[in-house]
């Protein structure tokens, strides 16, 4: 399952943060860029002394103990009333109400 779903970010290119749980340490913002057998390479970008480094990391599936993808983010700033909404959004997409 966790394999299916890594090659699915790794076609849609979408950011996720990575848990390894044998380094108890979060990769944030990753991009998934290869799924070769049990090893999954990740790229990223991090910020140490004022200097920002840009990582490839390949690690092994096993290590993996969560991955998390954003869904949506907006600005706390921003009134709800100001937020744009798609008319259009597919029903896949749509959120279901909890009342029913």
């Amino acid at each position: 399952m966790l394999h299916r779903k890594l090659d699915q970010f790794c076609s849609e290119q979408r950011p996720v943060w990575v848990y390894l749980r044998d380094q108890q340490r979060w990769i944030e913002k990753a991009l998934v860029v290869q799924i070769e057998g049990d090893l999954v390479t990740l790229r990223y970008d991090a910020e140490e002394d004022d200097e920002l480094h840009s990582w490839e990391e390949s690690v092994r599936l096993e290590s993996i103990g969560a991955v998390s993808t954003r869904l949506a983010f907006f600005s706390r700033s921003t009134q709800a009333e100001d937020l744009e909404v798609a008319e259009d959004c597919p029903e896949s997409e749509q959120l279901r109400s909890s009342q029913g």
